[in-house]
């Protein structure tokens, strides 16, 4: 039922668009991609939208930027029932898989609206940062009762992700985890610019916002540099942000210029190349982390040492190594454990070699056909009906 032979068609339904490249979108988009490559028909049912190079992209809202759970995305406004019954009846999709928590005024009308004959799926996606974000998804599912009945089957990204679904939605989840492009990131050559083999690159990739850490990584950085001053290294920092302007005033105050550098925004192309010139990637979230994809993808380069602050949605990617995450609070903790495998050359490469090896669990192939299985096995269920 779900092979080249017999191909699939498949909705991948999410309520912002895919102009931003934030875990979900990453998630969408790659999925989209191996659907398509083993010879499924894939379309985009999203909100508001620019993206043009996409094939097959439907843009079914206007969008309207909000804050939530220490993030910025945006969430749709009310969208057209006809005009979604009349791409439903016309594309007779075989899988709608929606990235959950949905809303109601465009994912849950796209699910009501679905033929009995179709399969929904869900993945979800958050875990909380706060109360806030607890007290307003329990509210929310009060709102989507009505879809959340359709659902055929609901997967998490991760067992923080779990925890939060059964909290909120009371729904049992499978754990499917998020997914990356393992040989794009394997394969990936350092950067010649960045090649010096006396100086180690310790590396932040992510948005200079205060849920992101990088100023704890800084201050972290301060401390080795007064301790250890002959230790040789380099703190490149990836991504741009409101909090860029204080960082930047922060390593002038304290002199870091020679330590420190500001790369700005990093290209989803130029990414792989960053991660393998990195000998040490560090990703200080306090919390609000569903899965972590960026640790998956510094592992896969097999260039780099990953620490991690140590919430429960990056605990779930580093599982067997807790020595790898640290108190994202705590800037001595940091700077012990990076000045730890700065001068620890056997304990660096040990831990190099079992991330490259974890990260397999996560690459879209395996990953793709453990969810090609849950498709085939919910449409088996509805033909039975």
């Amino acid at each position: 039922m779900a092979d080249r032979d017999n191909p699939l068609k498949v909705g991948l339904v999410l309520d912002s668009g895919l102009d931003s490249l934030d875990g979900v979108q990453q998630y969408v988009l790659a999925i989209g991609k191996w659907l398509t490559l083993n010879g499924h028909e894939v379309h985009y049912l999203v909100g508001q939208t620019k993206r043009t190079d996409i094939a097959n992209v439907q843009s079914l809202s206007r969008n309207i930027k909000v804050s939530f759970n220490g993030n910025t995305g945006t969430i749709p406004l009310l969208s057209n029932k006809r005009k979604i019954q009349k791409l439903l009846a016309i594309e007779q999709f075989n899988i709608l898989h929606v990235q959950v928590p949905h809303h109601p005024w465009l994912a849950q009308r796209i699910i009501l609206a679905a033929d009995p004959s179709t399969a929904i799926i869900g993945t979800f996606h958050i875990a909380p940062f706060n109360w806030l974000s607890m007290f307003g998804n329990k509210l929310l599912r009060v709102w989507l009762r009505p879809s959340l009945k359709r659902f055929d089957q609901i997967v998490s990204v991760s067992s923080a992700a779990a925890d939060f679904a059964s909290q909120t939605f009371d729904i049992s989840t499978e754990v499917l985890p998020n997914v990356i492009d393992y040989p794009r990131f394997h394969e990936a050559k350092p950067l010649k610019i960045l090649l010096n083999k006396d100086k180690i690159n310790i590396l932040f990739l992510g948005r200079l916002v205060e849920r992101k850490g990088c100023q704890l990584l800084l201050e972290a950085a301060l401390i080795i540099s007064r301790r250890s001053p002959r230790l040789n290294f380099r703190l490149l920092i990836c991504g741009t942000g409101p909090l860029e302007k204080r960082l930047r005033s922060y390593s002038k105050q304290y002199n870091m210029g020679k330590i420190v550098q500001f790369e700005g925004y990093v290209s989803e192309s130029d990414k792989p190349n960053y991660y393998a010139s990195s000998d040490i990637s560090v990703f200080p979230s306090t919390g609000g982390e569903s899965f972590g994809i960026v640790l998956a993808e510094a592992m896969a380069s097999g260039h780099s040492v990953v620490l991690a602050g140590d919430n429960p949605g990056y605990r779930s990617v580093m599982q067997e190594q807790p020595n790898l995450l640290f108190n994202a609070k705590d800037s001595t903790e940091l700077a012990n454990k990076l000045e730890y495998f700065m001068t620890h050359d056997q304990e660096s490469k040990a831990m190099k070699k079992w991330a490259a090896a974890h990260a397999k669990i996560y690459d879209v192939n395996t990953v793709g056909h453990q969810l090609i299985k849950i498709y085939s096995r919910a449409l088996r269920n509805r033909n039975v009906r």
